[in-house]
C-alpha cells in the first residue's frame, strides 16, 4: 500500500524559512552542509540548497524527493512543475526538491575550459577541465548524491522516501534504492537510466530508431512522403558519411547563411525530436527533400535544433544561466560510465581499446547509421583523456520490492523503452506505462493526460491503465515543394494564379509550424519580437500584437508581405501583397475566423474555400489550425523537466 500516515517527525537538523524569491508560503527554503567527499580523501564541505512543500502544518512522517536529469540539471527552478506532476503523492507527504551537488545553487561546479569559447578539440578541453577542478572531481558522482539524499532524509527527520526521478534522476533514485532499500517507500521513474549507467555507444538508442520512425509513420501517416522512413534515413546517412550536404538558411532579418550537415548532424536532429515532437514530425519529409537534392528544409531543422533560429531580441538573450552544468555533466559521465577500457590505462591506450570495442560491434547495431557516427556521438574520445579521481562504481545490488511506476515514451531515443523494461523486470509487480507519440521526460512532454492519470492511479492504489486511443498531435508533414510548377492549382482557379494561391496558404502553414517547433524548442518561452527567415528568403517577425511578413518565401519565387494583427493569440484578417519572379502578383485577404481566401492574382479575382484547397504543406490531421500562429500553444506547454542540451551529448 502507498498510504502514508501524517505525523510530526523527530527533531530536524534541517531548518526552513519562507523562500524569499517567491514571496509565497507554498515552498520553504533551507540548506544542508554535507562533506565534499565522504571517504575523507578530499577535505571540505559543500552546501545543498533545498526547497520543501509541507503537506500539513508540520513536517510529515514520509516525504517525496524529486531528482532532476542531466547529470547537471538544477531542480529548484522546476519545483512548481514537480509539485504539480507528483501532486497525487503529496496528500500526506512533504515534497523535497534540491539542486544536486555541483548544480544550480548547490555549489555549482565550474571549469573555464568548458565554459569559455574555445577552438581546442573537445578531448583537450575535457582533460583541461579535469585539471582545473582538481582531485575534487572524484566527489561529484552518483554515489555521493545518493549519500546526500540520505543526509537530507536524516536531517529532515523522515522515516521513508518516495523517490521521483526523471532521466539521470532515475539512476540516482535506483542507486539510492539499492543502497538504502529499508528507507524507500515507492519509486516513480520517468525516462529510465538504469543504475548500471549508460552503455558507452548508446546501442539501445540506435536500436530504438526503427520503432520510433515506425510509430511516427503508423496508420499511413507518411503516405505521400515515403514508403520507408528508416531506409531513407539510412540512405541519407550513408551519403552524408561520404560528403556533407551544403545549402542555405535565412536568419530573422532575411540574410542568407551557408550551412552544411553531416551524418552526425542528422543524428543530432533526430535525437532533438525526443524533446520536440514538431522537429521529429518535420524530419521524414526533410530527409526525402535532401535525397532529392533540396537540402534547405533539413538544414533549417538542424539550425532550429541548435537554437540558431529563430532570431530573438537581444534583451531576451544571455540573461539566464545554463540549464545543465556542463562541468558537472562531464565529471559525472567521465568518472563513472562503464567505458570499455582499463581505468588505469593512459589516454592513448584507452582510445585504442574504445575503437576496438566499437569495431567489434555488428554493423546492424548502428543502423540506420554506422560505427563511425556512433563513436563520434559517444563521449569515449573526450573521456579517454579524463584522469579518473574516484574509485570504480560499486557493484549493483538487488532493487527493493516496493511499489514502482515506470513511465517510458515510445518516441524516446535518449532513454529507450528497452531500459525501462529491464528495470521493470528487476522489481516485482512494477507497473510500466508506455506512452505513444511521446519522447523524453514523459510527464513533461506527454500531450495527453495518460501519464498524469497513471500517477494519480498509482498513488490511489489503482492499477495503472494503458494509454489507449492516444492520437499523434504532430503527424509528419508533406515534402516541401521546390518550385511553383510542382503545386496543383485548386478547382476554379487554374494556372499560375491558382498555383500562387496555394503557395500562399502553404507559406502560412509552414510559418505556423516553424513557430510551433521553435516555441517547443524554447520550452514554450519564445519571446515577443522573435523573427524567422523564410525557407527561400525574406523574414517574418512576431510580437504579441502583430505578425509581420517581409518578402517571406516558402516556395521559390513567391514572396509574401503583410502585417497580421494578433488578438488572443490568433491571426486576424489582413491583406497580403504577393510578389516574386515566379508568382502571379497581386493581393489576397486571409485570416481571422474566415475559412475563405479572396483576392486578385495575375489579374484574376477569386474567392476560395480553404477546406477544398489541397495544400502541399498541411497534414490531414493534427497540428494547430492554419489561422493560429500561437493561440493553441498553451496546450503544448512543456515543463523543462528533461534538462537542456549541453555541447556534449546528453544521455
Amino acid at each position: 500500500m502507498l498510504a502514508s500516515s501524517t505525523g510530526s517527525s523527530a527533531a530536524s537538523d534541517l531548518s526552513f524559512i519562507p523562500c524569499p524569491e517567491t514571496g509565497t508560503a507554498s515552498f520553504e527554503c533551507g540548506s544542508l552542509q554535507v562533506p565534499l567527499e565522504r571517504s575523507g580523501t578530499v577535505p571540505g564541505t559543500l552546501t545543498l540548497n533545498v526547497e520543501r512543500k509541507l503537506a500539513g502544518t508540520t513536517p510529515s512522517r514520509d516525504a517525496v524527493v524529486a531528482l532532476a536529469g542531466g547529470p547537471g540539471q538544477a531542480a529548484l527552478p522546476l519545483a512548481p512543475f514537480i509539485a504539480k506532476a507528483i501532486a497525487p503523492a503529496l496528500g500526506s507527504r512533504d515534497l523535497l526538491v534540491f539542486d544536486q551537488r555541483g548544480t544550480g545553487t548547490s555549489d555549482p561546479l565550474s571549469c573555464p575550459a568548458l565554459e569559455a569559447p574555445s577552438d581546442a578539440p573537445a578531448p583537450r578541453l575535457f582533460e583541461r577541465c579535469a585539471t582545473e577542478i582538481g582531485t575534487a572531481r572524484g566527489a561529484f558522482t552518483t554515489q555521493e548524491s545518493v549519500e546526500d539524499i540520505e543526509a537530507l532524509r536524516v536531517a529532515g527527520g523522515y522515516e521513508k522516501l518516495v523517490l521521483y526521478g526523471t532521466s539521470y534522476g532515475t539512476k540516482v533514485a535506483l542507486e539510492y534504492a539499492e543502497r538504502y532499500p529499508q528507507d524507500v517507500q515507492a519509486l516513480v521513474l520517468d525516462s529510465v537510466v538504469p543504475s548500471s549507467g549508460w552503455e558507452p555507444l548508446h546501442l539501445e538508442s540506435f536500436g530504438a530508431i526503427s520503432g520510433i520512425l515506425a510509430e511516427l509513420c503508423a496508420n499511413d501517416a507518411c503516405a505521400g512522403i515515403t514508403t520507408d522512413a528508416l531506409a531513407d534515413m539510412a540512405r541519407l546517412a550513408k551519403r552524408l558519411q561520404r560528403r556533407v550536404l551544403s545549402g542555405s538558411v535565412y536568419d530573422g532579418s532575411g540574410k542568407r547563411h551557408a550551412l552544411t550537415i553531416g551524418a552526425q548532424g542528422l543524428l543530432d536532429v533526430l535525437e532533438a525530436g525526443d524533446l520536440n515532437p514538431a522537429l521529429r514530425a518535420l524530419l521524414p519529409a526533410a530527409v526525402v527533400s535532401a535525397l532529392w537534392g533540396d537540402p534547405d528544409p533539413l538544414l533549417r531543422l538542424q539550425a532550429l535544433s541548435e537554437d540558431l533560429v529563430p532570431s530573438v531580441p537581444i534583451e531576451n538573450t544571455g540573461e539566464a544561466g545554463p540549464e545543465v552544468d556542463e562541468p558537472l555533466f562531464a565529471t559525472t559521465i567521465c568518472e563513472e560510465s562503464p567505458f570499455p577500457w582499463s581505468r588505469a590505462a593512459p589516454a592513448a591506450t584507452r582510445l585504442q581499446e574504445a575503437i576496438a570495442f566499437t569495431n567489434a560491434q555488428p554493423p546492424a547495431a548502428f543502423y540506420p547509421f554506422d560505427a563511425s557516427t556512433a563513436f563520434e556521438d559517444s563521449l569515449m574520445r573526450e573521456c579517454a583523456d579524463w584522469p579518473d579521481a574516484s574509485p570504480p562504481p560499486p557493484a549493483l545490488s538487488p532493487l527493493p520490492d516496493v511499489p514502482t511506476l515506470i513511465l517510458s515514451g515510445e518516441q524516446d531515443m535518449r532513454t529507450p523503452t528497452s531500459g525501462a523494461r529491464g528495470v521493470a523486470a528487476e522489481i516485482p509487480d512494477a507497473q510500466l506505462l508506455l506512452v505513444p507519440y511521446t519522447g523524453h521526460s514523459v510527464l513533461g512532454s506527454d500531450p495527453s493526460d495518460c501519464s498524469a492519470l497513471a500517477v494519480q492511479d498509482f498513488f490511489a492504489d489503482v492499477p495503472v491503465k494503458p494509454c489507449a486511443g492516444t492520437p499523434d498531435q504532430f503527424p509528419p508533414t508533406p515534402v516541401t515543394p521546390t518550385r511553383l510548377a510542382s503545386i496543383h492549382p485548386p478547382h476554379g482557379l487554374s494556372g499560375r494564379p491558382g498555383k500562387t494561391a496555394v503557395a500562399v496558404l502553404d507559406t502560412l502553414v509552414d510559418l505556423n509550424q516553424q513557430v510551433i517547433a521553435a516555441t517547443l524548442q524554447a520550452d514554450a518561452e519564445l519571446p515577443s519580437g522573435s523573427s524567422f527567415g523564410g525557407l527561400r528568403g525574406g523574414y517574418a517577425r512576431l510580437t504579441r500584437k502583430t505578425a509581420t511578413l517581409k518578402d517571406f518565401s516558402f516556395v521559390a519565387g513567391v514572396e509574401l508581405s503583410a502585417t497580421f494583427p494578433i488578438r488572443a493569440g490568433r491571426l486576424q484578417s489582413a491583406d497580403i501583397t504577393i510578389s516574386g519572379p515566379r508568382a502571379a502578383t497581386g493581393s489576397v485577404r486571409f485570416g481571422g475566423s474566415s475559412t475563405r481566401i479572396v483576392g486578385t492574382l495575375g489579374g484574376r479575382h477569386f474567392d476560395l474555400d480553404v477546406a477544398k484547397v489541397t495544400l502541399a504543406r498541411v497534414g490531414a490531421r493534427g497540428w494547430p489550425a492554419l489561422t493560429s500562429i500561437d493561440g493553441q500553444l498553451e496546450r503544448l506547454r512543456l515543463a523543462a523537466s528533461a534538462g537542456g542540451q549541453p555541447s556534449a551529448r546528453l544521455p
